[in-house]
Order: C-alpha cells, then sequence, then structure tokens
C-alpha cells in the first residue's frame, strides 16, 4: 500500500540511488520512489498513449516491472527517473507498438504554446494554433515525437534522455534544438 499525500514518510530526505538500496530490503522505501516520479512517468506514458487509462495502466506495469528489477538495478549515475522512463519507454514500445502516438498539446513546454488573450475570439485563435501544431508534431518521424516526450512529458534533461535512448548527450542536445526550431519555423509559415 502506498502513503497518502499527506503522510509523513521517514524516506522523504533520502535520495533516490540510497532509495533503491533501501527498497531491496524493505519494499516500503518502494513507495516513495513512487511518489517521486510516477507523475512524471505517468506523463510521458499519456503522450505514448493519449488516453488516460491506458497510461494509468501503463504507469502502475513500470512500476510493477521496476520493483520486480530491483535486485538487478545498478547505479551508473544516472537518475533513478532516467531508469524509470527507459522502463516506460520499452513498455510503450511493447504496448502499442504497431501504432502511432502524438504528444499532447499540453505536455508540451510554455514557449511552444500559442499565446492568445482570453477571449472567445483569442481562444479560438489559441485552439486553431494548438490544432496546427498538433499536425506539425504528428508529422514528425516516431524518434523525434519520443525525444519531445521524454523532454517535456518526462521532464528529463538532455544528460538523461541520452541515457534513456543510448546516445550522445550533445547528439540529444542538437536534435531537441532542431526539432523545435523546425516546429517553430513550420508553425510561423502555418500562420502567414
Amino acid at each position: 500500500m502506498l502513503p497518502d499525500e499527506g503522510e509523513d514518510s521517514s524516506y522523504i530526505t533520502i535520495g533516490d540511488a540510497e532509495l533503491i538500496d533501501l527498497a531491496r530490503e524493505d519494499p516500503v522505501a518502494f513507495a516513495e520512489i513512487y511518489r517521486r516520479h510516477m507523475i512524471h512517468v505517468y506523463r510521458y506514458l499519456m503522450t505514448r498513449t493519449g488516453s488516460e487509462g491506458d497510461a494509468a495502466d501503463l504507469t502502475q506495469h513500470v512500476f510493477a516491472r521496476a520493483f520486480e528489477a530491483l535486485p538487478r538495478y545498478q547505479n551508473r549515475g544516472t537518475p533513478v527517473i532516467a531508469w524509470l522512463l527507459r522502463i516506460a519507454r520499452n513498455a510503450a514500445h511493447d504496448t502499442y507498438r504497431r501504432q502511432q502516438r502524438t504528444i499532447p498539446w499540453e505536455h508540451l513546454p510554455e514557449e511552444l504554446q500559442p499565446h492568445v488573450a482570453v477571449t472567445p475570439e483569442g481562444e479560438a485563435v489559441r485552439r486553431e494554433q494548438i490544432n496546427q501544431l498538433r499536425i506539425l508534431v504528428s508529422q514528425l518521424d516516431a524518434d523525434k515525437r519520443e525525444l519531445l516526450a521524454l523532454r517535456f512529458a518526462g521532464g528529463l534533461t538532455s544528460r538523461e534522455i541520452a541515457a534513456v535512448v543510448g546516445r550522445n548527450e550533445g547528439a540529444v542536445k542538437r536534435e531537441l534544438s532542431r526539432i523545435i526550431q523546425r516546429l517553430r519555423e513550420g508553425h510561423r509559415a502555418r500562420e502567414e
């Protein structure tokens, strides 16, 4: 059973790596790992599934797999969230191998979202801009959508993404920068 959000936890001040070690002996410690990282895993999986129910089911599956993998976990200097998102990535890939998924607009960063006055007309313009950006994102190949999902829905840094996807950190930074620039340019071109 997981602790309630308001419940005091003796593990709250312990770092993730130490928490993993403790969770091997005390399964209750794993609840703190879940509490810390569940929302990032869930948001990432929302970008892959597009369904709250599927994302919730897969999130539970990811944490069950992580719990089972605790005896084999090796701290290699990457954050625990990168390990969890690698499990999530594999689970989503296994589950949705043949289906293309897109990133829900709400999970993209604030700087990519259209800014329009909050009026009925402004809201209509914003919805149209969001729809146009959704189209642009859906036209990206799966690898590019994956990088966006890990960065913005998963909340990972370029270094952490590199660990998840098995690429060089510099290459991930460059690729994310190019993707975002391409989206901005495509969005501007559609507005003209």
